[in-house]
């Protein structure tokens, strides 16, 4: 598999390789050893999830507080969404920054999320299926949300999303300036101590 960093630090698109032959495709989707020798520490699964959508739901903005975060490996294995990667460490020099990775069922590319960084996608089709292997359960208490149409982050939805399609939890998420003001978001500093921790040190 290829695997690319995104101009977000600490995300990265894997594309795997792909087998084909009249029976139809095989391909390693996730590789612990391949994406350990990039991150510099293993991925420590602890949950998986899966989610359906159609066209035009947007999930997301949503972030874990830090220890321990979510880091989280997505990828759809039906129908086609642009998963975004949003940096909302507050002192990162992408803060307030996003990159994306269209994620479908042609190429089954993922996208990489480590702890402390935001996650949304947008289904481009109906039925998009996307699963997500994570780094801890789900913790209500430690979880939170930015609205994802907050300007000041300037998600850019495809025209093949068509309308938005929010949840009210989504629509009631605060800014990203209303986030940080109440103290929400994860600050840069304190995650390079947290990810060298990951790292053994280094």
């Amino acid at each position: 598999m290829q695997i690319r960093e995104l101009s977000i630090p600490g995300s990265y698109e894997i594309t795997p390789r792909q087998f084909r032959d009249d029976r139809g495709v095989f391909m390693e989707w996730y590789r612990f050893d391949e994406l350990e020798a990039v991150l510099g520490h293993p991925l420590d699964l602890r949950q998986a999830n899966t989610s359906v959508s159609r066209r035009g739901v947007v999930r997301g903005i949503h972030f874990a507080d830090v220890p321990r975060g979510q880091a989280k490996y997505v990828t759809a294995t039906r129908g086609a969404v642009l998963d975004f990667v949003v940096d909302i460490r507050v002192g990162s020099p992408t803060f307030g920054r996003w990159d994306a990775v269209r994620l479908d069922d042609v190429d089954f590319r993922a996208i990489y999320l480590a702890e402390g960084l935001a996650h949304a996608f947008v289904a481009l089709t109906d039925d998009a299926t996307v699963t997500y292997l994570v780094s801890d359960v789900f913790n209500a208490p430690r979880e939170h949300g930015i609205n994802p149409l907050d300007p000041e982050i300037g998600l850019v939805f495809p025209e093949e999303a068509g309308d938005a399609v929010l949840s009210a939890k989504d629509v009631d998420a605060p800014s990203l300036a209303e986030a940080e003001a109440a103290g929400l978001l994860p600050r840069w500093d304190d995650l390079q101590t947290f990810y060298a921790s990951l790292n053994g040190g280094r």
